[in-house]
């Protein structure tokens, strides 16, 4: 029987890269895999619907579901998770110690609605920072001809400016332009040591850590999309995704468990892997609805209290029904 040739664009992550190298296979499945950037993967995935199966960002992705208007559905498969406290950076010479000292500031972005940055809205909102308290300033990281990929109907009190022409992000924390950057990424000026930028939680594994305590949420940032049409006509592909992915995660685990000969070039990445055991569980990058309900709740009703999607989501509205039940022996 002839396997279904289907595009798979996705991030280089170990829990992926069993897909690629052919240990795991997904059923029925000859997948073309495009190994890109998220945000390549999202530009064209949102503006053209180029992919068959697609990595996808969970914030765009919520806003096109509310207006109906989305050309993929989700599978609960999570390729991106990530603590947020790492993505606050700061001009370190204005008296901001604190994230309360966020309040009357204006604070860079590369787009509004990026997943990251609902997530840092969420956490600023529990230090009393509402988005109102600021003034947002969206700018590409790099590159000033970036745009946002969705178009946006912000609260009226929400104030968004755009950046000066070419002017960035990295180059406006530098020169002192905006007072704070938040973003899925660091800026350049951080990574090559200005004097004057920082993060705002010196440190974010102690936050995150206390954070995730507090809350028992670890972040989703992406979710596994199938485009409607194929969906449509191969129906068994939901079940087959998310068992081919949970298998693969399976054998990723194992890699980075077996510390005998560490798989990943950095050190501590078993004392690191214990501490996320020890705080989180066993499974700590789960994939599936109900071990993610929580999380995902919180993040559908921050996403609507921010204005970003045109009603409130519940978690099932994201996923295939296919996709959320799994066969038990």
């Amino acid at each position: 029987m002839s396997l279904l040739p289907l595009s798979l664009a996705i991030g280089d992550y170990d829990r992926i890269r069993p897909l690629v190298d052919g240990t795991v296979r997904i059923d029925g499945v000859d997948p073309v895999f495009s190994i890109l950037d998220p945000e390549e993967i999202f530009f064209r995935a949102f503006k053209y619907a180029d992919f068959d199966i697609c990595e996808l960002s969970l914030s765009s992705f919520t806003v096109k579901t509310a207006n109906g208007d989305c050309p993929y559905v989700g599978i609960p498969v999570f390729p991106s998770r990530a603590f947020r406290h790492t993505s606050v950076y700061i001009r370190t010479d204005r008296g901001i110690a604190r994230p309360e000292d966020l309040k009357g500031r204006r604070i860079g972005l590369p787009e509004y609605q990026l997943t990251a940055n609902v997530w840092v809205r969420m956490i600023l909102e529990e230090y009393g920072v509402h988005p109102s308290d600021v003034t947002w300033v969206r700018g590409g990281y790099e590159d000033p001809s970036r745009e946002e990929k969705i178009t946006l109907k912000l609260p009226p009190d929400v104030r968004l400016e755009s950046l000066p022409p070419g002017a960035t992000l990295s180059s406006a924390l530098a020169d002192g332009t905006i007072d704070a950057v938040v973003g899925p990424r660091a800026p350049s000026c951080f990574d090559r040591g200005h004097p004057q930028v920082g993060r705002l939680w010196p440190d974010p594994v102690a936050a995150a850590s206390e954070w995730y305590g507090k809350h028992r949420m670890f972040p989703i940032m992406h979710i596994l999309g199938v485009r409607k049409d194929v969906v449509e006509k191969h129906r068994y592909l939901p079940g087959a995704l998310v068992k081919a992915f949970e298998e693969a995660k399976e054998v990723a685990m194992a890699k980075l468990s077996n510390t005998a000969a560490t798989k990943v070039t950095l050190p501590f990445v078993e004392e690191r892997l214990q501490h996320a055991r020890q705080l989180m569980g066993h499974d700590f990058w789960s994939y599936g609805l109900e071990g993610n309900r929580h999380v995902l709740e919180a993040f559908l009703t921050a996403h609507h209290q921010q204005g970003l999607s045109s009603r409130k989501l519940a978690p099932e509205e994201l996923f295939h029904p296919a996709s959320l039940e799994t066969f038990k022996l």
